[in-house]
């Protein structure tokens, strides 16, 4: 059975006007990235007053948030249904990679250069946090046998950022280890620091998560 579109003609404006919006900053944050969006610019190739733009979003950040929620929504949508389908960390890394290349800009909003004078809402880190619960389910099925690190007992009182995830000191510095190690590989690549070099980004993030796999 079809479901139903309970909202006003008003209300399907208002959301497609907001969509048309975002598109234009995706736009502009592909051209001169997202410290320079301008809410104003959007409204001129909108043929909108500025005032008028400002009755869909508040203002500059509001619109950085919303973005940024959409891609994070994204990412934490298309693994969870890799992990569904029974995805192994391996597969998950990759799946990241894909994700990543698919919309470069959208995968640098969320974890390049933050934007200048911009601050996340909370709600923003809840979402988040959804890929790190992931991560960290996924390391759990991963056999360890290394040494407890002081780092390990440094993050035995410091685990905040893991969401209440029961994972052990050691499980959550093994999951750290591929965060950065594979997110310093993708953000490198992206950002075109490997152009010119003549080797295959994509083995050299093979190779990492195989060494990764391997310790």
């Amino acid at each position: 059975m079809a479901e139903t579109d309970t909202k006003t003609p008003r209300e399907r404006y208002r959301t497609q006007v907001r969509a048309e919006i975002k598109e234009h900053a995706w736009e502009q944050i592909a051209t001169t990235g997202a410290s320079a969006l301008s809410l104003n610019a959007i409204a001129k190739q909108m043929g909108m007053s500025g005032p008028a733009l400002y009755r869909y979003y508040d203002g500059r950040d509001a619109l950085i948030t919303e973005l940024i929620r959409d891609a994070y929504r994204s990412l934490a949508d298309t693994l969870r249904s890799a992990s569904a389908a029974g995805a192994d960390l391996a597969v998950l890394a990759h799946t990241l990679r894909a994700w990543a290349l698919e919309d470069p800009q959208r995968y640098l909003l969320i974890y390049g250069t933050p934007v200048p004078g911009y601050h996340a809402p909370d709600e923003i880190t809840l979402i988040s946090s959804e890929t790190m619960a992931m991560l960290l389910d996924a390391c759990m099925a991963l056999p360890s046998d290394s040494p407890v690190t002081p780092f390990d007992a440094h993050l035995a009182d410091h685990r905040d950022w893991a969401d209440g995830h029961p994972a052990p000191p050691a499980v959550l510095h093994g999951a750290l280890r591929f965060w950065t190690r594979l997110h310093g590989v993708l953000s490198l690549e992206l950002a075109g620091h490997f152009t010119g070099m003549g080797f295959d980004p994509a083995l050299l993030f093979a190779a990492e998560l195989d060494d990764l796999l391997a310790h």
